[in-house]
């Protein structure tokens, strides 16, 4: 049955993208970002900042921690766009052809996450609508067919991706618009700015930060396989950081708007904005925005883990990893209380990904001076590429001091202005003094 389908997939592989076939130009690529980041796991992250800071505090963070955040992720992207290489084969020119394979399966497992939360999320506001319009509900089901129309999505490739991005990013500004006016009927924005900070979710003014950094940083093993579409340098980054930063502001300030809106109407607050919202006669365009977000996403995070399965298991047919991690996604959401640690989750992440890609950044940008050999990447043997056995040392003793950096600052002795940028900083610095003067490959660049 597969047979007679394939010729439908999408023929994505890690072969460089051509430049006569890239796709995205400026209004695509800040719809695919825009609609990438306006999705409820962000608006999720805004409900926990408020009431624990005051509403213009959290917005600051916001706009500050997003406009710094995505700036690694703009680099991935320009690397992609450079080359027409995926994240994690670029990731071979620091770790090496072998090395790349563990960031890879850290990658895989981590958007498989993702996506167990996403799909979830996508049932609820699914079974939410459903339920409002007819009475009928099953959270179970609604979820397997949310998961099965991603799997769909994503099997298309990354053009599929891209039409769907497009007409889901202009619905999702419209609906949010219209929820954001519905919030305004009942309540004074002004209040938001005077209500007091009431700790709640044990979240100070540096761990906001944190997760706001982890929040962008969670996006960059995506960045070079999309954005090795753009047409140009100038499209890759400025699409990419008008798009997210643009899109953290308004998804995060609708939910601490939104927990700040529970806590002044004595609301107990959820994880579900649309059940929020149905307290003010909004709830279903809310389930809908929810739905549209969640499912946009989740197409990037199978598309881009099945790029991550291919850079360990290369020879493999795009649409096999696909499938499978749509049906690992739907058992996954399954997890009883799976959302109960989303928190938690962020600052996982923040603590493997910030130390993992400052390594790619400073390799590619300073020790190769913004150039890999293409060839070499995509061979099999690494070329100048293999180091010690297909193994950079250099590049996991520097992730290694990172992710220990990352985790004592993060969770044994927290920075008051948070560890993300402290670690990125470090882990970059460490990797090119090892990488020049002290672990230096023997394979030198030409």
């Amino acid at each position: 049955m597969f047979d007679k389908l394939t010729p439908h997939f999408g023929q994505d592989s890690l072969a460089a993208t051509d430049r006569t076939h890239r796709s995205l130009g400026l209004r695509g690529t800040i719809a695919l970002w825009l609609g990438a980041n306006v999705v409820v796991t962000t608006i999720l992250t805004g409900m926990l900042l408020v009431p624990d800071l005051p509403f213009g505090q959290a917005m600051l963070i916001v706009l500050i921690g997003s406009a710094i955040g995505i700036l690694p992720l703009v680099l991935v992207g320009l690397m992609g766009q450079r080359s027409g290489l995926t994240t994690m084969v670029l990731a071979r020119g620091s770790y090496g052809v072998h090395g790349a394979k563990l960031p890879s399966l850290v990658n895989l497992l981590s958007l498989l996450a993702w996506s167990w939360i996403q799909a979830l999320l996508a049932g609820m506001s699914l079974n939410y609508a459903v339920e409002a319009l007819t009475g009928y509900s099953n959270l179970a089901l609604f979820t397997i067919l949310c998961e099965g129309l991603v799997v769909v999505i994503a099997l298309r490739g990354h053009l599929g991706i891209e039409r769907v991005e497009r007409w889901a990013a202009l619905g999702m500004l419209l609906l949010a618009a219209a929820v954001i006016y519905a919030m305004g009927r009942h309540f004074e924005f002004s209040q938001l700015f005077t209500m007091p900070a009431e700790p709640r979710n044990e979240v100070t003014a540096g761990i906001a930060f944190d997760i706001v950094i982890a929040t962008a940083f969670s996006w960059i093993p995506l960045a070079a396989d999309y954005n090795r579409n753009c047409r140009t340098q100038k499209v890759a980054a400025v699409g990419t950081w008008v798009g997210y930063v643009a899109a953290t502001l308004l998804a995060m300030g609708m939910g601490a708007a939104v927990s700040g809106f529970s806590v002044l109407a004595g609301m107990e607050q959820t994880y579900d904005p649309a059940v929020l919202l149905a307290g003010f006669g909004f709830g279903l365009p809310a389930a809908i925005v929810v739905f549209l977000s969640v499912m946009t996403t989740n197409v990037m995070c199978v598309y881009s883990a099945s790029l991550s399965y291919l850079n360990i298991s290369p020879r493999t047919p795009f649409w096999k990893p696909a499938l499978a991690i749509g049906i690992l996604s739907i058992l996954g959401s399954q997890i009883p209380g799976i959302l109960d640690n989303f928190q938690n989750f962020l600052l996982i992440i923040g603590s493997v990904f910030i130390p993992a890609f400052a390594v790619l950044i400073a390799d590619y940008f300073v020790i190769h001076r913004g150039d890999y050999a293409e060839q070499d990447l995509l061979s099999e043997q690494g070329g100048r590429y293999r180091y010690m056995a297909g193994i950079n040392p250099a590049a996991f003793a520097a992730y290694g001091l990172g992710a220990v950096l990352a985790y004592y600052w993060g969770w044994v002795s927290p920075l008051s202005f948070g560890a993300s940028l402290p670690v990125f900083v470090l882990t970059a610095g460490f990797y090119v003094v090892l990488r020049k003067w002290l672990l230096v490959p023997r394979a030198q660049v030409a």
